[in-house]
């Protein structure tokens, strides 16, 4: 702790650290949270022939979120495949992407860096169908590459090594970069994948389109079915939610021992206080006795050396006020300091 029980720039710095933390994580679990409550709430429909009588009866031909489970299926004509023979999809991917070492010369070691430098996404317009039935109810997906949970298959991936010559390799570990190859990498979404739909369900004329949700949930479209969909959100929102509640204790943690520490300072300056009263009030008795123990003496002090006690009385004129070494130093003849009377005698006094 610093002067007047103020926190160290440390203590600060680790407490506000911590406790904005603790608001960044608390943030993201309450986001996935709702996120959690949507999915839970949706509203599961079929894809069958009831569907389009269930539009017609929602609000304006619209269900805000809903869950639907249909197979892919093309609607005009399919993407192949560049690499594989008869694989057809409505989604394909082409990724390129660098792998290399670097030097790091805080750790002097080398790592792996991995950087894509194209990658080219293809789209058809595509359906979901049911699987038991075809020729049932189709539902046109709209807007698919906004989707979360959208896993595309890899149906190829094929790797090229750098060719590296002895200069090459030298000067790689000059400029600390050492290129390793180039992974060529397609995915699909493959005609006849099962799909799991959560969107905006609207009835459009006489087209059935599910589509990103209006009131700002998440899209989804995922190969998992409904229930592993949801209870992988649920597992998301349990391990926010116990970040949140570990760095929410080690804020407190922090601030307990901050205000424990001002309250042992604060003691502690109380306590010293408290003895500084008592120091002062014992020095002012002390003072005082002092005072009047000074004040007896002088009153009883010889008026000529003030230091001995008085111990003389002068006659005639009675006075007591001076020590029988003053009374022989006086010059002759011998008066009384007080009332400059002749002294005929002196008689000794004598306290008890």
């Amino acid at each position: 702790m610093e002067g007047g029980g103020r926190p160290s720039a440390l203590q600060a710095a680790a407490l506000a650290a911590s406790t904005a933390v603790t608001a960044l994580l608390y943030s993201v679990y309450r986001q996935k949270a709702r996120v959690a409550r949507g999915l839970q709430g949706a509203k599961r429909v079929r894809l069958d022939r009831e569907l389009r009588a269930v539009l017609l009866e929602a609000p304006g031909r619209c269900v805000p979120y809903a869950v639907i489970e249909g197979v892919v299926q093309s609607v005009k004509e399919t993407l192949s495949s560049q690499f594989v023979e008869n694989c057809k999809g409505v989604i394909q991917r082409l990724t390129l992407q660098e792998h290399k070492m670097v030097w790091n010369r805080t750790t002097h070691l080398w790592n792996n860096y991995e950087k894509i430098i194209h990658q080219r996404t293809n789209t058809t317009p595509f359906d979901l169908v049911s699987q038991e039935d075809s020729a049932s109810v189709t539902v046109r997906v709209m807007k698919p590459l906004d989707a979360t949970e959208l896993s595309l298959e890899t149906v190829y991936e094929k790797f090229h090594p750098s060719v590296q010559s002895f200069t090459d390799v030298i000067g790689h570990y000059i400029s600390g970069e050492r290129p390793k190859g180039i992974q060529e990498t397609e995915q699909m979404l493959k005609v006849g994948t099962a799909l799991t739909g959560v969107g905006e369900l609207v009835l459009d004329n006489t087209t059935i389109k599910l589509q990103p949700p209006k009131q700002g949930m998440p899209y989804y479209l995922s190969t998992m079915d409904f229930d592993s969909l949801l209870q992988k959100q649920e597992s998301s929102v349990r391990f926010w939610k116990i970040l949140t509640v570990l760095f929410g204790f080690a804020t407190c943690a922090v601030l307990f021992f901050i205000l424990r520490k001002q309250y042992r300072h604060r003691r502690e300056q109380q306590h010293l206080r408290h003895m500084q009263d008592e120091f002062r009030q014992a020095q002012e008795r002390l003072m005082r006795e002092v005072n009047a123990e000074r004040a007896e003496t002088l009153k009883n002090a010889c008026v000529i050396c003030l230091s001995n006690i008085k111990s003389c009385v002068f006659l005639e004129c009675g006075h007591v006020c001076s020590c029988k070494e003053c009374y022989q130093a006086l010059p002759q003849p011998k008066k009384c300091p007080i009332c400059r009377q002749a002294i005929s005698r002196m008689v000794p006094l004598y306290n008890s």
